[in-house]
């Protein structure tokens, strides 16, 4: 594993404050929450790999729960989904030497954005039994809406990535 530089771990920490923003400007509709802190996970991702990936993720999204609901039983399951996504999707990064085709970003973006709303759909789950508030339709009664932002999401970050990771890329190589 290659040792992390103090620029890496400075734009690692300029991603968590983006992703910990960006969760926190989300909107909300009744039971539906659109965010888009999934996307500089994505970036650190990536960028960097899985290590990096699973430190924005976490980072980020810790602070915006420990900042939006303070500590509770289940925080961790909800920064366990950007944890999780950081770490799938920096590793296939890796796998394909950091250099993926717009199908590759797709499937993969698709991919880590449908294994968050996965986990996030179980952690609703565990939540609203832990403190009392379940009922069968905050889980099934949102999922085709939920599942439909995340294909959404997804295709929008399919697009967004590519040209983005290159200006980074190369502002990152000038600057070294």
């Amino acid at each position: 594993m290659k040792k992390l530089t103090v620029r890496q771990l400075a734009l690692d920490a300029m991603l968590s404050a983006m992703c910990a923003v960006l969760a926190y400007v989300s909107l909300t509709f009744g039971n539906v929450r659109l965010s888009f802190e999934s996307f500089p996970v994505l970036a650190g991702a990536l960028l960097f790999g899985p290590v990096d990936g699973m430190l924005v993720g976490g980072v980020g999204t810790l602070l915006y729960q420990l900042l939006g609901y303070g500590l509770t039983a289940t925080t961790l399951l909800w920064v366990l989904p950007y944890v999780a996504g950081g770490a799938l999707t920096g590793w296939y990064a890796r796998k394909g030497a950091f250099s993926l085709t717009r199908r590759q970003t797709l499937m993969i973006v698709m991919g880590n954005e449908l294994l968050i709303t996965a986990l996030n759909t179980f952690a609703i789950y565990v939540d609203s039994r832990v403190y009392g508030y379940y009922y069968p339709g905050i889980i099934l009664g949102v999922l085709a809406l939920r599942l439909g932002m995340c294909v959404l999401r997804g295709l929008a970050y399919a697009a967004a990535l590519p040209p983005l990771l290159r200006a980074l890329r190369k502002g990152y190589r000038k600057t070294a």
